[in-house]
């Protein structure tokens, strides 16, 4: 089932969640924001409303609002310049959470967010110990119900087999992304729980055409022929995962049923490598950086694989592996002039996250240069009403995507998470946006969390890394939340 969510006029009321977040979708299906209450009485603020507005003179400036109003202690009425049928959802996002206007005024909003980010959510920044951990506590002064663990902790490990084994050993409470082959350990352990994902991501094998070859749309054609998809999710991905057919995860709004993508056959793509000069004797790198994400739970082994894959049809290829955060740099400056493999998880469930982010005209440069009649495409699905008037649209855009090869969809990844048995509440966000405050580890003051890598910052606006992402949520919190 999928499910989605539409606006149907150019104004929008959203009162305040309150009591937290719901429980996570059921596996194959989005999340979406949850519906919005009235506050109880006793969970206002306190202290006298002071009426704040700010509106457009028009929307002739290009934006998306001609007005934002806060219209009580607890609502906010938002009056957009077009209807945009994904709005809820990404009001949603935590890029858009809510800041403390004391903390910003006092400090002037500065850098310094990055690390020491202010927000309303159910927990505070205490510490951040580069390299070790992060300590959160919970926030006394938090407009909902307050976090159930008082301390909250975040460590990081690259190794999957670590991980499990902390967990296994009690020194954590819960972790991301277990190794495929760790799925059937943990859900034969009485003391452990596996939390699984449905997969709403992609991990994609990129080129930029702005580089020869990969400026000739026959030979990215050839190279999307080349590359087995099946027997990497076969090989080097958890039950649950499967192959791509498109950009799209299927359980995201925006996903075009019956659409294939072009079938392995590498004689063909090395005919084709032929009869555009790239063959015989093309050498070419592909760039990854060495950490787990649940699109891409095995990074340097899948590049060995699609290393010998190329070397098949007489490709060398030269793998590069780069540090995190660099590497999305140079990806997002279009610097990588060879394949390079990297991934998405959604933000919020729509397709605009998806195809607007990375197909666009505001687009980072790791494709090179657009595709206008792509752009096209998705700004039409991205201002009609219905879901019904929608998807003709994206149906174009995937079909144009498949035809121009910007990269090459391989899997969605199926992952999970892995609690110890006595963790009330456990879940594993389909988005990867757990509230940890929700859950109650076995009556301990403190939950442990362990996931792949260390935040790149702390400022949810300022980020896009999945792992960085989470971190940050947990102090910073939006006008609406996914179920």
């Amino acid at each position: 089932m999928r499910k989605s969510i539409f606006l149907l006029s150019v104004a929008l009321i959203l009162a305040l969640v309150i009591g937290g977040c719901v429980a996570p979708a059921g596996p194959g299906a989005a999340p979406e924001p949850a519906a919005t209450q009235a506050a109880p009485a006793e969970a206002a603020p306190a202290g006298p409303f002071e009426p704040m507005s700010m509106a457009a003179e028009n929307c002739d400036y290009g934006g998306l609002f001609k007005s934002i109003e806060a219209v009580d202690q607890m609502t906010v009425k938002f009056t957009l310049c077009q209807p945009d049928p994904a709005f809820p959802a990404k009001v949603a996002f935590s890029s858009f959470a809510i800041n403390d206007a004391d903390y910003l005024e006092a400090t002037g909003g500065g850098g310094e967010l990055i690390e020491k980010p202010n927000g309303t959510g159910p927990y505070k920044l205490v510490d951040w110990l580069r390299g070790d951990q992060i300590i959160f506590e919970r926030n006394e002064e938090y407009w909902g119900e307050p976090a159930i663990a008082k301390t909250l902790v975040f460590r990081w490990s690259a190794e999957s087999a670590q991980r499990l084994v902390e967990l296994q050993a009690g020194t954590v409470d819960g972790i991301d992304n277990p190794g495929p082959d760790d799925f059937a350990v943990i859900e034969a352990d009485p003391n452990l729980q596996l939390a699984k994902r449905s997969g709403t991501n992609i991990f994609y094998i990129g080129m930029n055409n702005t580089y020869p070859p990969f400026d000739n749309e026959r030979v990215r054609q050839a190279f999307a022929m080349a590359i087995d998809r099946q027997r990497i999710v076969d090989n080097f991905y958890p039950p649950g995962s499967s192959v791509a057919t498109q950009f799209m995860p299927p359980a995201i709004f925006g996903y075009s049923e019956g659409l294939d993508w072009y079938p392995y056959d590498p004689a063909q793509a090395k005919q084709i490598l032929e009869e555009e000069g790239v063959l015989p004797g093309f050498k070419t790198t592909i760039t990854y950086r060495d950490v787990v994400r649940g699109y891409l739970p095995n990074p340097g082994i899948v590049a060995q694989d699609i290393q010998a894959q190329l070397a098949d049809i007489g490709v060398e290829v030269e793998i590069v592996q780069m540090e995190s955060g660099a590497f999305l740099d140079a990806a997002d400056r279009g610097e990588i002039d060879g394949f390079h493999m990297l991934g998405w998880g959604a933000d919020y469930p729509d397709a605009t996250n998806f195809l607007d982010y990375h197909f666009g005209p505001g687009a980072s440069a790791q494709f090179g240069a657009g595709f206008p009649d792509i752009w096209e495409a998705l700004k039409e699905g991205s201002t009609r009403a219905t879901p019904e008037e929608r998807q003709p649209f994206y149906d174009k855009a995937n079909e144009l995507i498949k035809q121009h090869v910007p990269m090459i969809p391989v899997a969605h990844g199926g992952n999970a998470a892995a609690f110890k048995a006595d963790v009330e509440g456990a879940y594993a966000s389909d988005i990867g946006a757990e509230q940890f405050a929700l859950m109650n580890p076995g009556g301990r003051d403190t939950l442990v969390w362990m996931q792949n890598a260390e935040p790149i910052g702390l400022y949810c606006a300022d980020e896009t890394d999945g792992e960085t992402l989470r971190a940050c949520e947990q102090v910073m919190q939006s006008l609406l939340a996914y179920e």
